[in-house]
């Protein structure tokens, strides 16, 4: 890989670290910024400064933490929390992390992906834990596992930790990509039940029983790499129930409801110290009539799902919301999908916060280079339109928590695009502006910390950063 070429990543984080030497050696009262020097200007100084400099080194020359440093990430009301400090996140979903692993030959692409993607500045990975029943399947059969199979999500979350970069890590799936809730379906007809519907994946006893047991597995699974309980690990960020429910033959939502309840108090019962999101993709319910202006369709309203009412379950730390408009409105690109877009997360922030008083994660965006109309500018349009309006909440030390790209590839991999790929070797505009946000969150980050020489006055100084316009 030619390292070169991700060379924003690496100057945001020089950015970063001449940020703080900065505000170390000046006069300014650094919330209150006694200067002519805001937060975004202080960024662009940096980065042309930079841009004389050698940008080949890796990340670990400009962050080294110590492991007693790297714990779990916490919720505390509305934000993320890593040792006290604000933990917003900018981060990308790969799911197929451990089908790479699991083959020697394509292996080596989980670690050039984890490297581009701290290059860039990601902190948070989301990819799945669960193979049920396909090719090189983690679960053959239910709870029969392919240790080789178990050896490569190990690995996968061994060298996360390298990178710096935790893991959302989702426990089944809706579809039937990797088998999900139709492979338990099947797995329940071979042992002679009488099953009419995939759905029944959510109340029937057995069914649920073959859940529990995969989420026991899993949880309770020692790394054959750190030696470390996957319930002990802070590489973990959180565990997704699955990904995408959706029970359509009950739209009233009581079904998932009720599997939803069920689930989260058991994730919980094994492991307290995660934190847990459902999956959803964030569609209006019976719940809130009132919000279902905002879905992008009233089919969306029929599908079983109801945000406000789900994510009021005891157990669930977060929210967890989805943005395909190209999906979810029409295929052929229009400024109608930027308008979505925006209106859609300011719906859902607002919400958490009046309602839920919890983070919500935007745990897959994207658009398709497959949609009509489709060009670069555009997808660089939508990513900057979602990182806008997460700045929006953040700068106020909001709900709007971040954002992970659906998805991103290394080099070599482009058999494996569903459209919405992106290679950061190969596309130094949309890598540009994912560094330069993933500068902005980490300086906002970095600065409230009791760590720091500088310190952090907790009232006064703070409010005055967190509404600085130049956010």
């Amino acid at each position: 890989m030619d390292y070169h070429k991700i060379t924003l990543g690496s100057k945001s984080f020089f950015s970063l670290v001449i940020f703080t030497i900065l505000i170390e050696n000046s006069s300014w009262t650094v919330f209150g910024l006694n200067g002519d020097w805001g937060f975004e200007s202080t960024v662009e100084e940096t980065e042309n400064h930079l841009s004389h400099a050698s940008t080949h080194h890796g990340i670990y020359d400009l962050q080294v933490r110590e492991d007693d440093d790297w714990q779990m990430v916490q919720k505390q009301g509305s934000q993320f929390v890593v040792n006290d400090q604000p933990f917003y996140v900018n981060g990308f979903n790969t799911y197929w992390l451990m089908v790479f692993a699991a083959d020697q030959s394509t292996r080596g692409k989980v670690s050039e992906l984890f490297h581009q993607a701290s290059s860039a500045g990601l902190t948070v990975c989301r990819t799945w834990a669960f193979n049920d029943g396909q090719w090189r399947a983690l679960q053959t059969s239910p709870s029969v596992y392919d240790e080789e199979v178990f050896k490569a999500l190990d690995f996968v979350i061994s060298e996360a930790k390298k990178y710096k970069i935790r893991l959302i890590l989702s426990l089944t799936n809706n579809w039937d990509a990797y088998g999900g809730k139709a492979q338990y379906v099947k797995w329940g007809k071979a042992a002679g039940l009488n099953l009419t519907s995939d759905d029944e994946f959510f109340s029937h006893t057995t069914l649920k029983s073959y859940y529990k047991a995969h989420v026991k597995t899993v949880l309770n699974r020692v790394n054959t790499f750190t030696n470390l309980t996957y319930k002990n690990d802070p590489t973990i960020f959180a565990w997704e129930l699955m990904n995408e429910p959706r029970c359509t033959s009950d739209p009233s939502g009581d079904t998932l409801q009720s599997w939803i309840q069920e689930m989260a108090v058991y994730v919980k019962s094994i492991d307290a110290k995660h934190l847990v999101e459902i999956g959803l993709e964030g569609f209006y319910g019976p719940s809130a009539p009132d919000r279902a202006k905002f879905n992008p369709n009233s089919y969306a309203t029929q599908v079983g799902t109801d945000f406000i009412r789900n994510h009021q379950t005891l157990g669930v730390d977060f929210a967890s919301v989805h943005i395909y408009a190209d999906s979810w409105i029409s295929q052929t690109i229009s400024d109608a999908h930027l308008q979505f877009t925006k209106s859609w997360m300011e719906a859902h922030i607002e919400d958490v916060e009046k309602y839920l008083r919890m983070p919500v994660l935007f745990t897959e965006f994207g658009v398709s280079a497959k949609d009509t109309g489709y060009n670069t500018s555009f997808r660089d349009t939508l990513i900057s339109s979602v990182y806008k309006t997460l700045l929006n909440s953040t700068k106020k030390g909001g709900s709007g928590a971040g954002s992970l790209l659906w998805q991103l590839f290394p080099d070599g991999t482009d058999y494996m695009n569903d459209g919405y790929a992106i290679v950061l070797s190969k596309s130094p505009s949309t890598s540009n502006i994912i560094s330069l946000h993933s500068t902005r969150i980490a300086t906002f980050n970095s600065l409230c910390s009791t760590k720091c020489k500088w310190g952090c006055k907790k009232k006064n100084p703070l409010e005055e950063f967190l509404y600085h316009d130049d956010l």
